[in-house]
């Protein structure tokens, strides 16, 4: 039995801050961008997040124990999440958060923002670390805004990991973007991880700990096969533009977004505005988007 009156058996206490909005860029990246094609695992992500801790720590895995974890993004209003086809997207996400008991923070995007849903994670971290007396806060953000926050922790003798990922993508107009963690953040840090460094490490090709933070292919084929039922749809071609267009869905709603290379069996040049196409729904950084555009047979 273990005593944990004793300092040599106490637990280490970790607490998990998402920043919401970069959690999902990370994972649209991996997910649309990336050969593996595939969504970051939460579960997988805190077996991995345990393990690295314990091994900074100096301490066995079974001492590490991830206490709290709170995951804070800006919404759209239920209204504009329904004429985007979000809502059920929203909703099976939700659903990821309570299995893995993360505590969900939203602010409306018309009311602050992005910038609100900062504050307001730093503000609740902070608290928390004071009143639970965290052993380590982990930070999956990337923002140096959040510099302030780690200082301040430290003061605390609370230790700050900090996940982030530096990478190149597509954005809704075909233009490359890149995305970077603020070099400040990872200084201050007291255990600074590139996960994409670790990620494309071909010594750690096999390592079960780094492919388990990506959604298997077995679950993530099964639930596009059942999404795909719910989701194929058809429209208008509205605009064509140099790597992009735009359709007007059938059954209402926004424009959506899409890539040339979300393409099959017809270029990009072949289509005209008013072509029918068939697509599935799909999502980028900025919301629902088509994928899989075909002309309809």
């Amino acid at each position: 039995m273990i005593d944990y009156t004793n300092e040599k058996s106490k637990l280490l206490r970790i607490g998990i801050f998402y920043d919401g909005n970069y959690f999902s860029h990370v994972s649209n990246y991996y997910m649309y961008e990336h050969p593996r094609k595939s969504r970051i695992s939460v579960s997988g992500l805190h077996r991995f997040i345990v393990h690295e801790i314990s091994k900074a720590e100096g301490v066995s895995s079974e001492r590490c124990r991830i206490v709290d974890a709170h995951y804070f993004r800006g919404r759209l209003s239920a209204l504009e999440a329904q004429q985007r086809n979000a809502l059920f997207r929203e909703r099976q996400f939700d659903e990821v958060l309570m299995r893995e008991g993360i505590v969900s923070h939203f602010l409306p995007l018309s009311t602050g923002g992005e910038k609100g849903i900062d504050v307001w994670l730093a503000l609740e971290a902070l608290e928390l670390a004071i009143h639970k007396r965290f052993d380590v806060v982990v930070l999956i953000a990337g923002d140096g805004d959040y510099l302030p926050l780690v200082r301040k922790l430290n003061t605390l003798g609370t230790r700050v990991c900090v996940l982030g990922w530096d990478f190149q993508y597509t954005d809704n107009h075909g233009n490359k973007r890149q995305t970077r963690t603020a070099q400040t953040l990872l200084n201050e840090a007291n255990y600074p991880i590139l996960m994409n460094v670790l990620i494309e490490d071909r010594a750690r090709k096999s390592d079960p700990l780094i492919n388990d933070l990506f959604l298997s292919a077995t679950n993530y084929a099964s639930s596009l096969d059942k999404s795909r039922s719910k989701s194929s749809l058809s429209g208008t071609v509205q605009a064509i533009k140099e790597g992009y267009g735009f359709i007007r869905p059938e059954n209402g709603g926004e424009n959506l977004f899409f890539h040339y290379s979300d393409l099959v069996d017809v270029d990009l040049f072949d289509l005209n505005e008013g072509d029918k196409v068939c697509f599935e729904l799909g999502e980028n950084d900025r919301g629902s988007c088509a994928r899989r555009v075909m002309r309809c047979s």
